[in-house]
């Protein structure tokens, strides 16, 4: 047992019974590097990372290897969603090293955390020109001790060259139709004609670009970014990326068609694409996107959701095959021999048929990722309904992934934000009754005296990792959402005092932002990154939700700082839209004014009700709703708006201008709609 036994992070407690003498993260390890005067080698991953966990059983449970690493090394273990900040420090040196990225994280560090030496995953024997990861142990080693004016000459420089950088994040002024049109663009040239989404293999759900085009449509009409948006969100439910038994999306997929995923399901892929199928529904009346967004939501409740009533980060790609093996896949594929064995003969050559199972297998040894071909012809909507039910429930029998059950702020930030408007848009008042469980939780656990965030918890129990941007940015983004949905001011407010903590603690001159608070531990470098990438970077989700307080409020320190942000959307998205679609999201609010919706009356009420739900369903790009009763103390835009003729009214607002207040449903979806 290492010192790894007592931590929170599934993902280290993964390795606590490894021969590698691990430390957590901390002062404590490196000290204990100066005091023996060895380097640090930094290992960090996930959970749910396939290659972590084959680096993990190849190297890490390995007794002579273990051996090597404690002889000549302090080993450092880290989750990489306890502490993005030092994922991002070091995996930003690694990008800028080798040209590449990824996890398992391998660097080699001073005993004052300076990297000298990079890369990845490392082999147990040297193959298809990876060095094996013996041999890096005693090149680093022999380096150290031969030739360590040569090291620390690297280190130096590495560190100097990483302090040097500066983030050109825009000129003055906002992006504008120019820079957004140009964002459309480049979308446009990007876009996968064939198989949808943009770009090759490996093809990652594209999320945030999807909210772009769909908020640009509704704000301008621009129907080929509908298209591009709907067509994408039919390949991937119908590809083997989405889970067509139970529900939800995998990580990515790894072929350009969307046919195999990498298996592991994550809470930000799920809350995001869920938000984003229910947002397609509002657009187009999708009888496809409507079960979407409904089976992710539910996914997320059935799989994710912990008995505190938060939600866990994500599910592990590898599971037990039956045999014993560790197999990535091996809960979610299936062969024909398989199908008939749940299901008898003639239901195995339909089911086949409609998921497109093969003999020779769409996955490995045959076996198949199940997926809804085009070719399938019209299927029987109740036998297929009694398929799945049975495959589901022999599905349940056998081994299932592995669930990293921690809360992370940031992705319960996003779920919540996902369920609530799902269960608005969608009639499933449980949903939001389950994003409202999980909001209760943040406040409990997350959020100390002075509405400081602590970044994740388990089992109740807050950690000891300081909330990041994401963080407050992403929670605020929930409670904002939850405010709106469910008429409760107190998620106005706690959205308030996270923003102010980003106003203080996040924000540097000229609008900039950083990734750590001002007070954080000092890294070698203080992180700084706007592009959005697997979820929205705390930049562009901190633009949004200052945006929609700002909205909300009326604040002028809060619009004019989300305005700020936003410049680095003026220099990066016609260059990259791909990597900044949430900031073009906020883009197209700020662009359409946000729309700030006041509807007044007695929540018993039907006129109310109704002039509620068309608010609701009203696609203008990050429009705000308060509803309530007339100068209600609930939200700031409810004072001084009274009944007309006795009657709910609804008032709109934008761009510091306001229509009349209307109590027709059909006049108020009008002036939403233009």
């Amino acid at each position: 047992m290492n010192r790894l036994a007592g931590v929170t992070s599934p993902y280290l407690l993964q390795h606590a019974d490894n021969p590698v003498d691990w430390w957590p993260w901390g002062p404590e390890a490196f000290e204990e590097a100066k005091r023996r005067d060895v380097p640090v080698l930094l290992s960090v991953g996930y959970s749910a990372c396939h290659w972590c966990h084959v680096m993990a059983h190849e190297s890490f449970e390995d007794e002579t290897t273990a051996a090597l690493v404690n002889e000549h090394f302090v080993a450092v273990k880290v989750d990489r969603e306890e502490r993005p900040d030092v994922d991002a420090v070091y995996m930003e040196a690694v990008q800028a090293a080798t040209g590449q990225g990824g996890w398992p994280m391998t660097v080699f560090l001073t005993p004052d955390a300076e990297p000298f030496y990079f890369g990845t995953y490392f082999p147990p024997e040297a193959r298809h020109g990876m060095p094996s990861f013996s041999d890096v142990l005693d090149g680093v080693s022999r380096a150290w001790t031969e030739r360590r004016d040569e090291v620390d000459e690297v280190a130096g420089k590495i560190v100097r060259d990483l302090s040097a950088r500066s983030l050109a994040y825009g000129g003055d002024g906002v992006p504008g139709e120019s820079e957004l049109a140009q964002a459309l663009l480049g979308l446009t040239r990007d876009y996968d004609a064939t198989d949808a989404g943009f770009g090759g293999a490996p093809k990652f759900p594209p999320s945030m670009a999807l909210e772009f085009l769909l908020r640009h449509h509704a704000r301008t009409g621009a129907e080929g970014a509908l298209q591009m948006a709907a067509a994408t969100c039919e390949a991937m439910a119908r590809g083997g990326i989405y889970d067509q038994l139970g529900g939800g999306f995998a990580r990515y997929a790894v072929d350009r068609a969307w046919v195999v995923p990498h298996f592991e399901k994550m809470l930000y892929d799920n809350s995001l694409l869920c938000r984003v199928y229910a947002h397609l529904w509002r657009a187009t009346g999708s009888d496809l996107a409507r079960r979407v967004a409904l089976e992710t939501a539910d996914f997320m409740v059935r799989e994710l959701r912990t008995p505190e009533g938060g939600f866990a980060s994500a599910l592990d790609a590898d599971s037990d095959d039956g045999g014993g093996r560790h197999v990535e896949g091996a809960y979610y594929v299936w062969t024909p021999g398989q199908l008939a064995a749940v299901l008898g003969e003639d239901d195995a050559r339909y089911a086949a048929r409609y998921f497109g199972v093969t003999e020779e297998g769409t996955f490995e040894e045959g076996s198949s990722v199940l997926q809804l071909p085009q070719d399938a012809g019209v299927a029987d909507a109740e036998r297929i309904a009694s398929i799945k039910e049975r495959l589901l429930a022999a599905r349940d029998e056998r081994p299932r992934p592995g669930r990293d059950d921690k809360i992370v702020a940031a992705w319960n930030g996003l779920a919540i934000a996902a369920l609530a408007e799902t269960g608005a848009l969608l009639d499933r008042p449980d949903l939001v009754d389950r994003a409202t469980e999980a909001a209760d939780l943040l406040v409990r656990v997350h959020l100390d005296d002075s509405a400081r965030l602590t970044r994740t918890s388990r089992d109740g129990h807050a950690g000891t990792n300081a909330g990041v941007l994401e963080d407050y940015a992403d929670v605020a983004e929930g409670f904002l959402a939850l405010a709106s949905v469910t008429g409760e001011g107190v998620w106005l407010e706690f959205a308030g005092f996270l923003l102010d903590i980003v106003l203080d603690r996040f924000t540097a001159e000229g609008g900039a932002l950083y990734d750590t608070a001002h007070d954080a531990e000092p890294l070698i470098r203080r992180p700084q990154d706007p592009t959005d990438n697997a979820t929205p970077s705390g930049w562009t989700a901190a633009a949004g939700a200052l945006l929609s307080y700002a909205a909300h409020t009326g604040s002028e320190a809060h619009r004019n700082a989300a305005e700020a942000a936003l410049g680095v959307v003026k220099a990066l998205g016609p260059r990259a839209p791909r990597f900044i679609g949430w900031g073009l999201a906020v883009a197209e609010a700020l662009l359409d004014g946000p729309r700030e919706i006041a509807v007044v009356g007695a929540p018993d009420d039907e006129g109310f009700r109704a002039l509620r739900r068309t608010a609701l369903h009203a696609g203008s790009p990050g429009a705000v709703l308060a509803a309530g009763l007339p100068d209600g103390g609930e939200f700031p835009l409810l004072r001084d708006r009274p009944l007309v003729g006795g009657r709910a009214a609804a008032y709109v607002c934008r761009h510091f201008v306001c229509d009349a207040p209307t109590t027709d449903p059909e006049l108020l979806a009008r002036k939403l709609g233009g």
